[in-house]
């Protein structure tokens, strides 16, 4: 009795479960169905035209027609990126003026007087004023103005929703070199700063992926790279052509590089993904936002906090032991000759191959933590190695000119030709990053072997391109 009792129990539990089991299967059933009804009904509604209505698509839809179109796309994005630099440097002068008035031309020799007041002897005063405050006062007033500019544009594009359709824009580009559509927007905050491009790159799920888009974002012209790049076209390539055409030629002759280097992003991304990366490109589903209103304060505090003061902090970090070496080199004698000149005379032979002299190759490696400062220490350089009189404040102080036709004479006194100036605006486009970009690279890739990779990729490269830039140019000129 017992038994028969506990086997009716049995099919009663059996029974109830398999009942709650077809009750549930049918509610999920019906829940799925609903739900991709719904969602259907959600998208057609806003895709499908039905006739006779007026307004078949969102404004949304309607922008995206636009801004992601086969053949407005690309313009627009190329404008759109017009705009945000021309407003950088446009707006950057006054205040990198400013910030240079302040620091340089009025407290550095307020500094000069206070050391001499109290005794302070003449090699340490030059180290510590003439080199190290040198070094940040100039990374302050050449690298704040335009990250403080740039990086809030970026960011109120970025909230807009403009920046994912750059993205949906260049996959298919991107793909075929089997990299990212993601890439396009590392690549475009390089512009502003390559160390803010790398960190940009954890938007990127492929680890394959992410490196490629770090190790090529150096190919991005940053901002410390502008003032380089705009000086010597002006100088050189806008004053090989009439004057009424300089303003547009040597415009056109940075935009130029700056196009250059988004090529160089991608043949090198493409060589990447065919050799030591090897991989196809995974897909990339990008669910564009909707548009909207940016929101100010968050912008602000993004790019002013997060990005421009960060930023900021390390390339002074690294700038003001390169402002110590510069002064090293150029006030250490041995032999009745500074180590900058020893240096300078050493290594112009092998410079001139590349089109290029000594004094732009210890520019470079003695800048290395900061772009913004390789100009002054040209300038400097070139005044000790020719023994002008007259030019700057002494060995080991970096300065700039205010006079285009002064700072031409410098330069065309240290053996400046038109050569010289094109090979020196690809270098700067095709050179090892800076010391607070590798320093992030390190800490994004945790490995050596990629930080190094991505240190003399480009520096191999640049080398490469400016030799048979040279021999081009020579051919022509025969």
């Amino acid at each position: 009795m017992e038994h028969q009792t506990n086997k009716d129990k049995s099919e009663d539990i059996l029974s109830m479960a398999n009942s709650l089991r077809w009750d549930l299967g049918v509610n999920f059933h019906d829940t799925v169905i609903e739900s991709i009804y719904a969602d259907a009904s959600k998208i057609a509604g806003k895709t499908v035209k039905v006739e006779g209505e007026k307004e078949a698509y969102s404004l949304d839809l309607k922008i995206d027609r636009i801004v992601t179109s086969r053949w407005l796309g690309f313009p627009i994005m190329f404008l759109m990126l017009a705009v945000v630099f021309w407003i950088t440097i446009a707006g950057a002068n006054v205040p990198s003026g400013m910030l240079a008035t302040l620091l340089v031309d009025t407290l550095h020799p307020i500094l000069k007087s206070f050391a001499v007041n109290i005794g302070m002897p003449w090699w340490l005063s030059g180290v510590l004023i003439d080199g190290a405050y040198l070094a940040m006062a100039w990374v302050i007033a050449v690298m704040l103005p335009p990250m403080a500019i740039f990086f809030p544009l970026f960011t109120l594009l970025e909230d807009f929703g403009y920046l994912p359709r750059v993205a949906f824009n260049m996959d298919n580009l991107f793909r075929k070199v089997g990299a990212h559509g993601k890439q396009a927007l590392t690549l475009s905050m390089g512009f502003g700063c390559n160390a803010a491009g790398v960190i940009a790159a954890r938007v990127i799920d492929s680890p394959r992926e992410r490196l490629i888009a770090i190790i090529t974002n150096n190919f991005s012209l940053c901002n410390g790279r502008w003032p380089t790049q705009i000086l010597i076209a002006t100088i050189f390539i806008g004053g090989a052509v009439p004057a009424h055409l300089a303003g547009l030629v040597s415009a056109g002759a940075v935009v130029g590089i700056a196009v250059l280097g988004i090529g160089f992003s991608l043949l090198v991304s493409w060589g990447l993904s065919k050799s030591i990366l090897r991989g196809e490109a995974s897909a990339f589903s990008l669910e564009l936002p909707p548009y909207r209103p940016p929101r100010i304060l968050q912008t602000l505090y993004t790019s002013l906090i997060d990005r421009t003061i960060f930023v900021l902090w390390r390339a002074i970090v690294f700038a003001i032991p390169a402002g110590v070496l510069i002064w090293l080199v150029a006030n250490v004698n041995i032999g009745g000759l500074s180590l900058a000149e020893h240096f300078i005379q050493g290594t112009t032979p092998f410079a001139a191959i590349f089109g290029l002299n000594g004094v732009i190759l210890l520019a470079y490696i003695i800048a290395i933590p900061a772009n913004e400062i390789v100009i002054p220490t040209i300038l400097m350089l070139t005044v000790v190695s020719t023994g002008m009189a007259g030019m700057g404040e002494g060995a080991g102080v970096m300065f700039e000119l205010d006079s285009l036709a002064d700072t031409e004479n410098i330069l065309r006194a240290g053996g400046w030709t038109l050569l010289t100036a094109i090979n020196l605006m690809l270098f700067s486009l095709l050179h090892n990053p800076c010391s607070t970009t590798i320093y992030t690279i390190y800490k994004e890739t945790k490995s050596v072997k990629w930080t190094l990779v991505s240190t003399f990729l480009p520096i191999a490269m640049g080398f490469i391109i400016c030799f048979f830039t040279t021999q081009i140019y020579l051919l022509i000129r025969a």
